[in-house]
Order: structure tokens, then C-alpha cells, then sequence
């Protein structure tokens, strides 16, 4: 049986920084990558923007070249699955029944693209934005003549996705079942001014819109029907409407988890030798009041790679990192410094018809987030004030004549 000092499960964001961030402290002993799709691992989130819209190639989102894997050691296993751990021998039952060993277990997986379940939803030409086979399907689509396209979600990756087939001059009607856009990660301010972004470049947005069922001709979708009746043509559905967190074989291993697989502060599971780390791990968050949650973004998975590493390494220190996201569509740059879970009052800063402007999110008074939209000053200074658990003057936080910065 092949053995190896650390195996990493999931070779995305988290998965490949964790085998980085090990070389770094210091581990000399053997490192397997082991990774579901046949590719280099590579970068997430230009899947919805640049990579779609064909302004990057494959190789511009590499996360590294695949020289650099063999000069630091460490084995890459592309087009592999784990079906099953033994916990107590260490061992890894692959796909294709062969065992490999390991001392230790990093479970980096992310999750799957969640999908829609309704009648019709095995139809061809349903999509979702998750890897790049994905995507790359769409763009055949797109390059044999498909013009009007269903979005069906109105969270980061649906309006992303929005906006790069708009900009390919496509036909496009989005649709979200909740009262706004963003309704789970942002406030009002922020949905309107996407709602109305969107709709202004031409997006047919329906909210309050569930879908009942696809329909089509000879295994092709050609309808989605909505739950009123209302049905709209479709030569394409996108669907970004979250995803589950991929950790079968650990909670069937004995780890615990009801959203993802919980972890310490070390991003330790309750089995011995395992960590768990980015979109499927659930901690408790300090940014959050020490709620128990999973963040999905880059910056937590590179984070909890490192606080993992660490610990491999014998460094433990507990996972503190701020968190931070980005979005970009059309001509607008959002970024969001701190997590909105919680808060009790809003402050716009700025003037949302001017196309730059911030959402400031309180909680008990303190500033526990914001949402800058072309507005990176805003982003870098205000940061400052949710690290530093501010409660600022609201007069002076509305007034974008008075810096960030001077209210620390």
C-alpha cells in the first residue's frame, strides 16, 4: 500500500495552498494531492467572469505551472475520488478500490454545485458554474449560436454569470425566487442598486420567481415554467443556487457536521490526524460573534490552509483571519470587508447613482461590515474600523467627505 505523510483531498483553492503552505513550514516528509477533475488546480471565481467570458485562458488561471508541483515534491493524483476513510487505520479507500495510507488527512473538497430538482432538470443544456468542464460546456453552447439563456439564482455567481453573457449579447432573464437580489449575503441598498445595475444592461430580472419545472423537445431544455405559469424560453439554463458541502466519506467516517464538517480552532475534525479546511469546513467565526458557520470565498480557504499546515508543523496557532470577498460585474468592482450576519442597521455612504459607494453594516452600533462598490478607499479604511470593533458617529460615517480612516 502507497503511503504518504500528508494527504490532501481536493485540489481547488484550499487544497493546493495547503500543500504550498506545508514546503513553507517546513515539511520535509511525502505530500499527495489528491483531485476529482484531470486538471492542474486552478483558480475559482474567474470561472464566472474572465474565464467564461474567454478574456483568460486555462493557463492564465493555473494556480501554479505543473513544473512547480514536481520541484517541491509533491504527488498530484488528478481524476480521483475517495469513497471511503478508516479513521483509525489511516487509510483511504479510492474509486477504484486501491488503499493509500496517510499520517495525516487534509480534507479540502469545497462542495458541489447545488441543482435544481424539479421536473425537467435533467434536460441537456442545464448548467452550472463550478468547474471548468462546466464552463467550458456552456462556451461550446455559446459558440454553436445559443442566444437566450435562463439564469436561474440571484446570488454572486447567477449575477456574475448575468453580466458576461450580456456582454456576449445574449438574451437574458434571470430569475430569483427571493424578494431581492443577494438577500442572504447583503442589505437592501446593495440589492437595489444590482437590481436596477442589471436591468439596465438589459437583464430581464423576475423576483419572487420559483420554478415549477423545464421543459423541452428531444432532450433539450426549451422552456423554464414558473410557478405562476409564466413560461420563458430557453435555448441555455444557468443555474448558481449554491452548493453542498462535499464531505460524505468523512461523516460517514464519524465526523461531526450538519452543514459541512465542524472543526476546532485549529481546523481540526473530531477524528484523529484529520483537518478539514475552505468552503466545507464549519468553525466558529470571531467576525461572526463565534457563530458556527462555512465561509465560501478564496481568502478562507488560503486562511485555514494555513492555520492547518501550521498545526501539521507543530506551529498551532488558531484561525483569526479577517474576511474579505470580491465580485466583479459589468464595470463595477464590489468589495466586502467583514461578514453582515447579524446586523440591526445599515449606513449608505455615497450616492448609489454615481456608481460609487459603500453599505456599512452595525451591529449593537459597532461596524461589523461593509460592501464598497468602486469604492477601494472605502474597502481599506473601513476594514480598519471592523477590526477595530468601532462604533463611529452615523452622521460622519454617511459623509463620504470625511475619510474612514479619521473615525478610528
Amino acid at each position: 500500500m502507497e503511503h504518504f505523510d500528508t494527504i490532501i483531498v481536493g485540489a481547488g483553492h484550499g487544497g493546493a495552498q495547503a500543500a504550498i503552505a506545508l514546503r513553507q513550514n517546513g515539511l520535509d516528509g511525502s505530500i499527495a494531492l489528491i483531485g476529482r477533475e484531470r486538471e492542474l488546480p486552478y483558480e475559482r471565481p474567474p470561472l464566472s467572469k474572465e474565464y467564461l467570458s474567454g478574456e483568460k485562458p486555462f493557463e492564465r488561471i493555473q494556480i501554479r505551472p505543473e513544473k512547480f508541483w514536481a520541484d517541491k515534491g509533491i504527488t498530484l493524483m488528478p481524476g480521483t475520488n475517495v469513497a471511503e476513510i478508516d479513521p483509525a487505520g489511516h487509510i483511504l479507500t479510492l474509486g477504484d478500490d486501491s488503499k493509500i495510507s496517510y499520517r495525516k488527512l487534509i480534507w479540502a473538497t469545497g462542495g458541489d454545485a447545488r441543482r435544481l430538482s424539479c421536473s425537467g432538470a435533467d434536460l441537456g443544456g442545464i448548467h452550472t458554474v463550478r468547474t471548468r468542464s462546466d464552463v467550458d460546456r456552456i462556451q461550446a453552447e455559446l459558440d454553436g449560436g445559443v442566444q437566450k439563456i435562463v439564469v436561474v439564482g440571484g446570488g454572486y455567481i447567477g449575477l456574475e454569470a448575468a453580466a458576461v453573457l450580456r456582454k456576449l449579447g445574449r438574451e437574458v432573464v434571470l430569475v430569483e425566487a427571493l424578494p431581492r437580489l443577494l438577500a442572504r449575503v447583503a442589505g437592501p441598498e446593495l440589492s437595489q442598486f444590482y437590481l436596477d445595475e442589471h436591468r439596465r444592461q438589459g437583464v430581464d430580472v423576475r423576483l419572487e420567481a420559483q420554478v415549477e419545472r423545464l421543459e423541452g423537445d428531444d432532450g433539450k431544455v426549451e422552456r423554464v415554467v414558473l410557478a405562476d405559469g409564466t413560461a420563458i424560453e430557453a435555448e441555455m439554463v444557468v443555474v448558481g443556487i449554491g452548493i453542498i458541502p462535499s464531505v460524505g466519506p468523512l461523516i460517514a467516517a464519524g465526523a461531526s457536521g450538519s452543514n459541512g464538517v465542524d472543526v476546532d480552532q485549529y481546523c481540526r475534525t473530531v477524528l484523529d490526524d484529520i483537518y478539514a479546511i475552505g468552503d466545507c469546513a464549519a468553525h466558529a467565526n470571531d467576525w461572526a460573534d463565534g457563530a458556527i458557520i462555512r465561509v465560501e470565498s478564496v481568502q478562507n480557504a488560503h486562511d485555514m490552509a494555513a492555520t492547518a499546515a501550521k498545526a501539521i508543523c507543530g506551529d498551532k496557532q488558531p484561525y483569526r483571519a479577517f474576511p474579505w470577498f470580491w465580485s466583479n460585474q459589468y464595470d463595477l468592482r464590489l468589495q466586502t470587508a467583514g461578514l453582515s450576519i447579524d446586523h440591526d442597521e445599515t449606513v449608505l455612504r455615497g450616492d448609489p447613482a454615481e456608481r460609487k459607494f459603500s453599505v456599512i453594516y452595525l451591529k449593537e452600533g459597532r461596524v461589523i461590515a461593509l460592501d464598497c462598490v468602486n469604492s477601494t478607499k472605502d474597502y481599506v479604511q473601513g476594514r480598519k474600523l471592523v477590526e477595530a470593533r468601532m462604533a463611529p458617529d452615523r452622521e460622519a460615517l454617511a459623509n463620504p467627505e470625511i475619510p474612514l480612516k479619521e473615525l478610528l
